[in-house]
């Protein structure tokens, strides 16, 4: 087999097809997690996101996956998480009151402002903290109703702007989330994809 092979959760809201041939196409070897086991044992695995916070944490639950992955998230193992998968690092949101997210962080996940477009879709400016290493300065294609507004504590961010600042994504260490999705988002995205694959297990 070449390239290295990527382990994708199930969320049930995803669009697969495009998250699978953006990891091949940056070197990666896609298959789906079968198994709680998978996210444990993988040395990268992917949490796509398309949909609802509480749809997307109830599949999840589901599948038995929601505590080894956030279990492999606490430990810094390579995990790459986008759009409403960045979301799922909170606590809650106010998309789906009730809901109870991984609580990686303690940052609030708010609905953009009606100042603006929303949802927002299309491509906007990604300015990264010089602590990113994976993240990068550049372009990046967003299709989101809510956002975290303030970087947590301990994380490196990259910031953009829509009726006001939120995270564009965060890292630290192995551990990125993108609320942009990187699948769509040309040769940035392809390049974020890379250098994440390219993450030592």
């Amino acid at each position: 087999m070449s390239g290295r092979e990527v382990v994708v959760c199930a969320t049930g809201t995803a669009n697969l097809a495009s998250v699978f041939a953006g990891l091949k196409r940056a070197g990666g070897v896609p298959r789906m997690a079968q198994s709680a086991d998978d996210i444990t044992e993988a040395g990268h695995v992917m949490l796509p996101g398309v949909g609802s916070f509480g749809a997307a944490m109830a599949a999840l639950d589901k599948s038995g996956m929601t505590a080894p992955l956030r279990a492999r998230i606490v430990l810094g193992k390579p995990t790459l998480s986008i759009c409403v998968g960045l979301q799922l690092f909170g606590r809650s949101s106010e998309e789906s009151p009730g809901a109870v997210g991984l609580g990686i962080v303690d940052a609030p996940v708010t609905r953009f402002p009606e100042t603006v477009r929303v949802p927002q879709f299309g491509w906007n400016d990604v300015s990264a903290d010089p602590g990113c290493h994976v993240v990068q300065d550049g372009f990046a294609y967003f299709a989101n109703s809510f956002r975290m507004t303030e970087a947590p504590a301990g994380w490196s961010p990259a910031m953009a702007d829509h009726g006001g600042p939120f995270v564009a994504a965060m890292e630290k260490g192995s551990v990125v989330a993108c609320q942009f999705h990187p699948e769509l988002s040309g040769a940035y995205g392809q390049g974020l994809l890379k250098r994440w694959i390219d993450l030592p297990c």
